[in-house]
């Protein structure tokens, strides 16, 4: 069977209209506006508009968003909080004694990563950067990449920058990984011969079984997802997203992964951080 017949066959896409995602307006907490709609970046040719997974979400999952109180992914920030100032590791130290107050000092971290690391000579995800904090500042061991305490962690400190757009760059040191994560956006991958693009970009607001496509923005991760009843990080859904195809896939962490993080992270230069959100 050819590629559209696999498509077809596969995974049954469901035409519902061009613009099935409603017009609804995220706000958090009553305060806290979140840009859910923007122009898409010159660089993205397959996109006129960009639109956040909240989009595409019921009424019911988007109100959950919207009150801290109702996001079940506050539970691990909660427990993330009192990690920050615990002591781990060799060194006496906890994250506080470095960088003391989290509002204060993570303002804004969330939403320029991954980022480029001159000190390291390559591109890191926050979640390197965590373990990289722990391993070498802390003497502490290296957290597990997509454990429920290095997505706790990362949900804290994406919470200090909602709100704010997403800037991650894409040039200068970046620009080869830029361009790996590219290519592997729209390589076709496994027996079904599926690529991110044919999901998230050619197929967004259409219909896979039950499910409602996005565009498979990451601004909102790490996000609890219903399905797994717990907070999932970007690497984790990335890998679920390859194996979905019958594929081999990558493991958080890999190089791969961070190459594709990059590029899919700036695909949503220009929506607000809204991290940790909450998807089925």
């Amino acid at each position: 069977m050819r590629t559209t017949g696999l498509l077809t066959a596969a995974i049954a896409l469901v035409a519902t209209g061009a613009v099935a995602q409603d017009d609804h307006q995220l706000v958090t907490n009553g305060d806290i506006e979140i840009v859910t709609e923007a122009p898409a970046p010159d660089y993205i040719s397959g996109l006129r508009t960009i639109y956040s997974g909240w989009r595409f979400r019921d009424a019911s999952l988007q109100e959950m968003q919207m009150d801290d109180f109702e996001n079940p992914a506050i539970i691990a920030v909660d427990k993330a909080i009192v990690q920050w100032s615990t002591v781990d590791g060799t060194e006496g130290k906890s994250c506080a004694s470095c960088h003391e107050d989290v509002e204060q000092s993570m303002l804004g971290v969330r939403a320029v990563y991954p980022k480029w690391n001159e000190d390291a000579g390559e591109v890191r995800t926050l979640a390197m950067q965590i373990n990289d904090c722990r391993t070498e500042n802390m003497g502490a061991e290296a957290w597990k990449y997509d454990g429920s305490d290095m997505t706790g962690a990362e949900a804290l400190i994406s919470m200090q920058s909602r709100g704010m757009p997403v800037n991650v760059a894409i040039d200068g040191p970046v620009a080869d990984t830029w361009k790996q994560g590219e290519e592997m956006y729209y390589t076709r991958y496994g027996q079904l011969e599926l690529s991110c693009a044919s999901c998230h970009e050619e197929n967004y607001d259409n219909y896979i079984r039950a499910d409602h496509l996005s565009q498979g923005q990451i601004n909102g991760f790490p996000a609890f997802r219903l399905k797994n009843d717990g907070l999932v990080q970007t690497h984790n859904r990335f890998k679920g997203c390859i194996r979905d195809t019958r594929a081999e896939t990558y493991s958080p962490g890999s190089a791969e992964f961070v190459a594709l993080e990059l590029y899919v992270a700036s695909r949503g230069n220009g929506l607000s951080v809204e991290a940790p959100s909450v998807r089925p």
